[in-house]
This record gives structure tokens, sequence and C-alpha cells, in this order.
């Protein structure tokens, strides 16, 4: 008897936060039936579009002996992980090998990929999510941007759907007559209540970057100088208080009761278009000035005021 042809999952546009935040995974009980990623915001996903900075790329043998090509690709709301390995295609192997070479020359790369998503527990209940790439290539900044509107434009919609579903039964008959998908009941009853602020933050940053402000999308933050002379110091003595206000902003929207770990205030800092090496200056004036606590190295938190 001929296996019925599984039809090919439609990719989905995701910023790095949404995927790299979901722990929840979806199966069918048949040996060829798609897996998904669903995300805190009720998004399905068997393949998703993704597109950033290539932040790094190495080739690494494996305990069999065979090479894995793992990288990092970049948003301005974090990070997606993936692999090229054996399993993919040959061209993707060889522009893998080919973007190696260029990130070693110094080259920023802009990439955007169609990929597979995967995902996998540890023996200690850790779950992680990666990408395995099924097409890539190197984007203009434009199409960046574009992409980066389009993905935003898609995110707002599951935190508007997210929003209104607070307010309705939580049942599938419910959800349907509202117009809600179902996937978003799954999400919610996985993952409780989900606090939207951080999302808000991540989209903000995400639509600075679109709108005008790639370059801090596509330099990496290594290759980022500081302004000398006396350009330097206006901007030192006059921006300074607005960095600290957004470092603080930023810190109490993304503490989830732990604190906020040191790239990750960095990377907020960044994405808004300021220098990584002042943002890591302010950041320790504000510790030394009470308003910041550091619970645990590298982590900082808006001090009580007790």
């Amino acid at each position: 008897m001929e296996r019925a042809r599984i039809a090919r999952q439609p990719a989905h546009l995701l910023l790095a936060s949404e995927f790299g935040s979901a722990t929840l995974h979806e199966k069918g009980s048949g040996e060829y039936d798609p897996s998904f990623v669903i995300t805190k915001l009720g998004a399905k996903v068997n393949r998703v579009v993704a597109a950033g900075l290539l932040e790094r790329l190495e080739l690494r043998e494996t305990a069999n002996g065979s090479t894995l090509y793992q990288g990092q690709l970049r948003d301005p709301t974090g990070l997606h992980y993936f692999s090229v390995g054996d399993y993919n295609s040959e061209i993707m192997r060889e522009l893998s090998h080919q973007w190696v070479e260029r990130l070693e020359d110094g080259e920023p790369l802009l990439v955007m990929m169609t990929a597979k998503t995967r995902w996998y527990q540890t023996d200690e209940g850790a779950v992680y999510t990666s990408l395995r790439p099924e097409e890539a290539c190197v984007v203009s900044r434009e199409v960046y941007a574009n992409w980066l509107l389009d993905a935003c434009q898609s995110t707002m919609e599951r935190m508007n759907n997210f929003t209104t579903s607070l307010e309705v039964e939580p049942t599938m008959d419910a959800f349907a007559r509202v117009g809600l998908p179902t996937d978003l009941l799954v999400a919610r009853n996985h993952y409780g209540e989900v606090d939207l602020e951080p999302f808000k933050l991540n989209l903000m940053q995400a639509l600075d970057i679109a709108e005008g402000r790639l370059e801090a999308a596509t330099t990496p933050p290594p290759m980022m100088s500081l302004p000398t002379g006396d350009e330097g110091d206006a901007t030192s003595s006059e921006s300074g208080g607005a960095l600290g206000e957004l470092l603080l902003q930023a810190i109490a929207h993304l503490d989830q009761g732990e604190g906020v770990d040191f790239d990750t205030i960095l990377k907020n800092a960044v994405a808004r278009g300021h220098v990584r090496e002042a943002a890591e200056s302010v950041l320790d004036e504000l510790l030394e000035s009470g308003q910041l606590d550091e619970p645990r190295f590298g982590w900082f938190r808006v001090a009580s005021g007790e």
C-alpha cells in the first residue's frame, strides 16, 4: 500500500525570542507525521523563516566522525541556534563553508534562512530549540528590514490574539466561536500565565532597527567603537542619563524574579542604537549608585530601595 504523501508545512516568520522561549513539542502518532514547536504566543511551527546577523559559525567533528557546522543567527530579540550537517544538501554545506571563511575575514553577513524546527530535552529536563536550515542566502539590509517588519506584524497578531483569549472561556468551542486558533489554547494550558512585557520590548527594539537603525543590527558588537574627541564627550554627558533610564526600564521589564543577565542588557542597549562600551560603563555607574543590585555575578535587577 502506497504511503500517503505528507504535505509540506508552511514556514512562519518568527523572532528569536519567541522561538527560543518555547518548551512545548507536539508530534503525531504516525511514523511520518511532522513534529511541531508551539510557542508561548500560540505559533505552531514545523518550519520557520529566520533572519539576522550571522554571529558565529564553526565546523565541528561529531562523536561518530562526521562533520557539523554549528552557528548563531542574531536578530534584535535574541539568538537562533542552527546546525548544518551531512543530512543537509550539498548546497547548504558549501554555503556554510563559504560563510566560515567570510566571517574569519571579518565580513558582517546578514542571512535569511528557511529551516525546520528542532526541539530536544536533556536528561536533566532542560528544553532547547534549534533550526536545521533547508535553504539560506545572504540578504541586503533593505530585505532584512522588510523581514523584520513582517515578523513584527506576525508577532503582534499573535499577541493580540493572546490578549483576546484572556477574556474567553478556555475551551475549544469558545475559542472557535471568536475565531481564535486552538493552538493558542494548547499553549495557554502548557505555559500558564505569560508576561507579554518582554515581547513588547522586543518588538520595540526590532521596529526601531527596521525603521532606520540597521547599523545596530548589522555591526557585530566587538567591531563597534566609542566616539572620540569633543563629539564623544558631548555624547557622554548629554545621553548618559537617557541611556541609564533605558537600561533601568529594560531590566525592570525583562526581570522574571532572578534578575537579567549582562549580555541581554547590553544587547537591548545596542539594539536601540547605543554603543556597547557606553552601556557597560553606565551599567557600572547604576550599580555603584545603588540603583541596581547584582544578586549573583553577571545578573542585575532594579534595587528595591529598602
